[in-house]
């Protein structure tokens, strides 16, 4: 079976070049509500309150989420010349090539000093170099590419709105999680908002991570996920926190492994085919991958190194800045948790700095990140 065929529901393979794919600027793919902006500014605000917040605990100013590191290693994406017209879309994929990568391993809540053995979702972060073609003004004299990956496939915090009642309640109740279970009780959307606490705490470099918006992919939209490929990834993903392991367990896991094995993991992506099951909007809604199977469109690869490198992560932490709106049109971040982060992310790197007292530094080679 080739990268462009599935098996469907008549038992006989498909050729999933022929589908029906939507067209990124059909009408009804992006649907802004008229208090959005309103809703983005409380939400900017509520996360600068978080990271006050934890400067007063810590003494140091990191982002609203996603604080925790774990690692931060550098490898490559390979992307292979023979994938089919639908499949070459954007500068990235439309020809084979390598691209030199750094990514980093974290948590997704705000709070630096999380115990690694309380299930929450994990984050993967990417910066792609030696990126070329037509990008966004806010990244337009930087040669890369920024890809955010999150291990849940739904994003509880699925739009504005529901961001800033989510967040809200977080700062409310943060400490006190029966209250804060009993505010989540009173939701439509519950067993979303609960669902952060029952993931599988497990090994990062086992763990399947997801776009969870959507994104312009070229001519159309998708959704994308990072799968773990090597038989020693796979393998560790049967492993699972225990108490005794230690609250700093996720990242010797990491180093172990990245010592001693190289990390492989396919690039694929999803595309949006019927927008009543398939929301752009809302990010909180799986879309069904037996109707709308994952498709591959490169490798990515980690050879053997240090993954808890201090200067590097100091660097990346005080320093770097991930944003999916630093990079190419072609890729556009599409909805409404995407058009927040395109307000919020600056608002919250610059509180970052300024209580810091460092800069932000917007690298243009790989080899600016130390070591």
């Amino acid at each position: 079976m080739t990268i462009v065929e599935t098996i469907g529901a008549n038992g006989y393979a498909e050729d999933l070049s022929k589908r029906s794919y939507v067209r990124w600027n059909t009408k009804g793919v992006e649907q802004k509500p008229l208090d959005e902006d309103e809703d983005i500014q409380k939400v900017i605000e509520q996360i600068n309150t978080i990271q006050k917040l934890q400067y007063n605990v810590h003494r140091h100013c990191y982002s609203g989420t996603h604080a925790r590191t774990h690692g931060i290693i550098k490898g490559k994406m390979i992307v292979s010349n023979d994938l089919p017209p639908h499949l070459k879309q954007t500068e990235l994929f439309s020809k084979g090539g390598e691209f030199p990568l750094a990514a980093r391993y974290s948590t997704e809540p705000g709070d630096p000093g999380l115990d690694d053995r309380i299930p929450q979702p994990r984050g993967f972060a990417i910066k792609v170099f030696d990126v070329h073609g037509d990008m966004f003004d806010a990244g337009k004299d930087y040669p890369t590419h920024d890809i955010e990956f999150n291990s849940t496939p739904a994003l509880d915090l699925a739009d504005t709105k529901t961001t800033k009642e989510i967040i809200g309640l977080r700062i409310a109740h943060g400490a006190d999680k029966k209250k804060l279970y009993e505010e989540l009780e009173k939701r439509d959307d519950t067993s979303l908002q609960k669902a952060r606490d029952e993931v599988r705490n497990t090994h990062l470099e086992s763990t399947r991570q997801y776009s969870q918006t959507a994104y312009r992919f070229g001519d159309y939209v998708v959704k994308y996920c990072l799968v773990p490929s090597s038989e020693t990834q796979r393998k560790l993903y049967d492993e699972t926190v225990r108490p005794d392991h230690g609250s700093d367990i996720l990242h010797r896991w990491l180093q172990n492994f990245h010592n001693s094995h190289e990390a492989e993991y396919l690039f694929q992506v999803q595309f949006l085919e019927n927008l009543e099951e398939q929301p752009v909007e809302y990010a909180g809604a799986i879309w069904d991958d037996e109707k709308y199977p994952w498709q591959t469109v490169a490798k990515i690869v980690f050879p053997e190194q240090e993954s808890f490198d201090f200067e590097r992560k100091m660097f990346w932490e005080d320093h770097i800045r991930v944003d999916p709106w630093h990079g190419l049109k072609s890729f556009q971040p599409l909805g409404s948790s995407n058009r927040l982060r395109k307000a919020l992310y600056p608002h919250s790197s610059a509180l970052r700095r300024k209580m810091n007292a460092r800069k932000e530094i917007n690298v243009k080679s790989i080899n600016e990140i130390p070591n």
